[in-house]
């Protein structure tokens, strides 16, 4: 049995088809850029706060059992600065997305244990689980479709969409250089 699909705008937006037009290209990275700079924030502020206040990250560090958390804290503090820097200007996106989602796993596990609470703490702390984890999926979906044509990784790899995204690709560019990746695959 055949799957066929409609074109029409609506359903390329219901289900996640590439609408290929200049404007519909142009607010797809646009959304990247603006996903990007949302995501950076909650990591940038976390990590300068703890670089410039690093003695009260290190007690809740330590009250949470943590070792060597005078260490650890300026380990976390550069961790979320960087991550976020390549987050909002789209350098190396990919890797810094990666790094931190597995920076919250890790502090996620260790510090929002609400399977171990009870009462009001343990509500408080499955929201800032749950947080991390919904922080996650953002990272995860960078990393799936990396930063977008308004980033410096598009500058490196010399600008414009990545051709195999699309089903005609000569459609979208219009005369801007395409890398070229595996050839396009339809159906599922």
């Amino acid at each position: 049995m055949a799957i066929t699909t409609t074109t029409s705008s609506v359903s390329r937006f219901l289900f996640g088809q590439p609408v290929v037009s200049d404007g519909a290209v142009r607010m797809r990275h646009l959304t990247a850029l603006v996903a990007r700079i949302a995501l950076s924030t909650i990591f940038l502020v976390a990590g300068y706060g703890k670089l410039s206040d690093p003695a009260s990250s290190v007690a809740y560090m330590d009250s949470m059992g943590v070792p060597a958390a005078s260490l650890l804290v300026y380990v976390a503090g550069m961790a979320e600065l960087l991550g976020g820097i390549s987050l909002l200007f789209g350098f190396l996106t990919r890797i810094g997305a990666l790094g931190l989602t597995a920076f919250l796993v890790v502090t996620s596990l260790v510090f929002h244990d609400f399977w171990n609470l009870a009462g009001a703490e343990r509500v408080a702390q499955t929201v800032q689980f749950t947080k991390n984890l919904s922080i996650m999926g953002g990272l995860l979906m960078i990393v799936a479709s990396g930063a977008g044509r308004y980033s410096l990784d598009a500058i490196v790899r010399g600008g414009g969409p990545i051709a195999h995204d699309y089903r005609d690709p000569a459609a979208l560019t219009r005369g801007v250089r395409v890398r070229h990746a595996d050839p396009v695959h339809h159906g599922i």
